[in-house]
């Protein structure tokens, strides 16, 4: 029972902390669920993040609601869904109770200059850290440069280059790469 408690506050903290969307607590998912509690191996956890970005919804819900299912079942998937969005729910409620009359503030407005980059910044140490997961060798260093640069710089839609990669997935991985000894 002890565990089940842990589990749900942790997801209710990463809840309360993620600021800046899902890319941004990645960094505080992986923190918390594979290197504090180790409740999900590395590996895993990078699945569980291209799973999250493929499904509709919130990477900390469709995390929350994996690593639920992965542990407890069913039941505790739905459990930690609800602990993940409790405080920002709460939140969302408040600011909408109070918006016009803080919508002005100065220090709210100084506060979320501080907090706009630091989220840029914890979003690109959750890309560092799932890099250093997924890049383990050339072609995998060649999938993220040519999906990189099709969104970056061709602005290609990311679902076409999520397929596309899938696609040169099955091809070179699955037929191409093991047929010339490269996989």
């Amino acid at each position: 029972m002890e565990d089940i408690i842990q589990l749900i506050l942790t997801f209710i903290k990463i809840g309360a902390f993620s600021f800046g969307g899902g890319y941004a607590v990645l960094a505080l998912i992986q923190k918390e669920v594979v290197d504090l509690h180790q409740w999900i191996p590395p590996e895993e956890f990078v699945n569980i993040v291209a799973i999250a970005e493929m499904t509709p919804g919130p990477i900390a819900v469709n995390s929350s609601t994996y690593v639920g299912y992965k542990l407890y079942g069913g039941l505790m998937g739905v459990i930690l869904t609800l602990s993940v969005i409790l405080i920002p729910f709460l939140l969302a409620l408040l600011v909408s109770i109070y918006f016009q009359k803080f919508k002005d503030s100065q220090n709210l407005n100084l506060a979320l200059a501080g907090i706009r980059p630091a989220v840029v910044g914890i979003i690109g140490a959750a890309c560092f850290t799932v890099g250093k997961i997924s890049i383990q060798n050339i072609p995998h260093l060649v999938f993220f440069l040519l999906a990189f640069l099709g969104v970056a710089k061709f602005k290609l839609n990311p679902i076409l280059v999520l397929i596309l990669s899938g696609l040169g997935g099955v091809v070179y991985y699955g037929y191409l790469g093991p047929y010339l000894g490269w996989a």
